[in-house]
């Protein structure tokens, strides 16, 4: 997968008039709050699916 993922909100405002930042790879910027900030993918959580044993909310 080479294309860039979009956000589709700010995180701080929320509004949605950003714009690639040229600082680096998943950098953007928000005309609104004038803030920068950068998306970054981490990986793949291990832990999987849990059963639930009766105790707490099952999801």
């Amino acid at each position: 997968m080479s294309e860039r993922a979009a956000p589709f909100y700010c995180p701080y405002c929320g509004d949605e008039d950003l714009r690639p930042n040229e600082t680096g790879h998943g950098a953007w910027e928000c005309a609104s709050c004038n803030r920068a900030f950068q998306l970054k993918f981490l990986g793949l959580l291990t832990r999987g699916v849990q059963s639930n044993d009766g105790e707490g909310d099952a999801i």
